[in-house]
């Protein structure tokens, strides 16, 4: 995985690879992860696009606690 991504550079819809960098992790926990209804995706047959403010809005409510 090549460098990382800071807030400021993702895109205004994410894919599943953005979060991989975003966040450090595997391909599969970035996959499960946008699977797993915590916040909202939307499918393009086998694509997953994610609004950036649903997924930072998700992110930002996990690190205030």
């Amino acid at each position: 995985m090549a460098g990382q991504l800071s807030k400021d550079e993702l895109p205004e819809v994410i894919e599943v690879h953005h979060l991989q960098k975003f966040l450090s992790i595997s391909k599969n926990q970035a996959y499960n992860l946008a699977n797993s209804g915590q916040f909202h995706t939307v499918r393009i047959g086998r694509l997953i696009k994610i609004p950036r403010e649903s997924f930072l809005e998700w992110f930002v409510g996990c690190t205030r606690e």
